[in-house]
């Protein structure tokens, strides 16, 4: 790396920080170069204008997130394992940030706001609700998951559940850090498995009675006065 492209690296790791924590919007040119110790003009030479360096910093969170969040996913057995790995490190990946996932913060500022910033971002979750659909149809393909699954579908409640459990722990809503996310293990996977319940018991053993189901109890008329 050259000197140039060092400070460069060292001013987004600064601004990844920032954004974390006080969101693109809390990124200014001003507060960056004061944080890494450079001029405004030294600044402005790399980045332009505050437009163009939050454009940069997801740019920059989404190179970080393909390095530690996909690329070591995808090395993962073809199937339910390789979607239970994109899921697991996606879910640690905030930690990454002492503010958590700058995706998550940076769209609650540009789910309004048009311009560059809003489609990198856009663009990203797009690729990565696409990732997860790709993951789900080669796990159809192994046997893994049942053959009518609309994998688009499930990338979508997959996406959906990753980001309530984010939004849940940007909250603080439980003091003791609240459900793991190794507890969301579950619902992605379980519900699109091909391999069905196991029956039960009554099903497979002839010695125990089956249940009968439940009979609604049938309508009563209207009581005589003297009926108690």
């Amino acid at each position: 790396m050259t000197k140039g492209e060092n400070t460069r690296s060292s001013v987004l790791d600064s601004a990844l920080a920032l954004a974390s924590e006080d969101g693109l919007a809390g990124v200014t040119i001003g507060r960056l170069a004061e944080r890494c110790g450079l001029s405004k003009s030294g600044l402005f030479a790399h980045f332009s204008s505050k437009e163009n360096l939050q454009v940069e910093i997801l740019k920059e969170t989404i190179d970080r997130f393909v390095a530690q969040v996909v690329s070591p996913a995808l090395k993962a057995a073809r199937g339910e394992a390789r979607v239970q790995a994109l899921f697991d490190r996606w879910m640690s990946w905030p930690k990454e940030f002492p503010g958590g996932c700058i995706f998550a913060v940076a769209a609650l500022e540009l789910d309004d706001k048009p311009g560059p910033a809003r489609e990198v971002l856009v663009a990203s979750q797009k690729d990565w609700q696409a990732a997860l659909a790709t993951a789900a149809r080669i796990a159809v393909e192994e046997g893994h998951f049942r053959s009518n699954l609309d994998v688009d579908q499930f990338a979508h409640e997959v996406y959906c559940l990753g980001y309530g459990y984010l939004a849940v722990s940007r909250l603080r809503l439980h003091p003791d850090g609240g459900p793991h996310p190794s507890r969301l293990r579950a619902p992605g996977p379980r519900c699109a498995r091909s391999t069905p319940r196991p029956p039960p018991a009554s099903a497979t053993d002839p010695s125990r009675p089956a249940a009968t189901p439940n009979r609604a109890t049938p309508p009563r008329g209207p009581r005589r006065r003297d009926e108690p």
